[in-house]
């Protein structure tokens, strides 16, 4: 077997620390990279300070058809098959590209990034296996993560025609019972201190009666 050059192996290893810090799996790192095992746990160790997670990858397409999961999927994918048709990167470069600016626009967007990178890797190894494709909708003309052999023809995507819940989960009405008692907290904490304060200075003139009282017995 030849052996990489020294320049050859710190790419990878650099590789190796890029898909680590992005959240990659061992399975990824395994399938991606040419580094032993041992040397990937160990950077593993070393980047994040825990041992890698164990357990299955996800196996299952339909987890990319929901509403939600759907949407932050096509705007991956089509972000990857850009840099890597278009801006001529390489599978590795347009994955951790890709995912890089994924996560900005999230994080621009005010949004929760659903995908992580070992569903976005999952992604296009479905569309490697000619399991998904991208299908164009008829209102934006945009085009989004659909099963193979799927009707073409007049469909919209769930962007152009969010289900009527669409939102509405247990994660968001947490949060807004809790935006909501938080400022039912300032609310209260506003009216209690007036009524802290006049306390207060009625205390302070209730103690003074007596001294008064006795400035006045004095003069006279």
């Amino acid at each position: 077997m030849l052996k990489k050059s020294l320049t050859e192996d710190a790419q990878e290893v650099f590789r190796a620390i890029a898909l680590i810090e992005l959240g990659a799996r061992m399975q990824v790192l395994e399938s991606e990279l040419t580094l032993s095992r041992d040397r990937m746990i160990r950077l593993y160790r070393e980047v994040k300070g825990v041992s890698p997670p164990k357990g299955m990858l996800p196996f299952s397409a339909d987890w990319y058809m929901t509403w939600l999961a759907n949407i932050h999927a096509s705007l991956f994918y089509n972000t990857y098959t850009f840099l890597k048709n278009e801006a001529g990167c390489s599978h590795l470069d347009a994955l951790t590209k890709g995912y890089r600016l994924y996560l900005e626009h999230c994080n621009h967007s005010g949004a929760e990034a659903v995908l992580d990178l070992t569903r976005a890797w999952t992604l296009v190894r479905f569309f490697d296996a000619g399991m998904l494709q991208m299908t164009p909708c008829c209102r934006c003309t945009g085009k989004f993560v659909a099963h193979k052999h799927d009707l073409q023809n007049n469909v919209v995507c769930g962007a152009c025609q969010p289900p009527s819940r669409a939102g509405k989960t247990k994660k968001a009405a947490a949060a807004k019972q809790a935006t909501r008692e938080a400022a039912l907290e300032v609310v209260m904490s506003k009216k209690e201190v007036p009524e802290h304060a006049e306390q207060t200075v009625l205390g302070n003139v209730a103690a003074l009666q007596p001294q008064r009282a006795g400035l006045v017995a004095q003069a006279a």
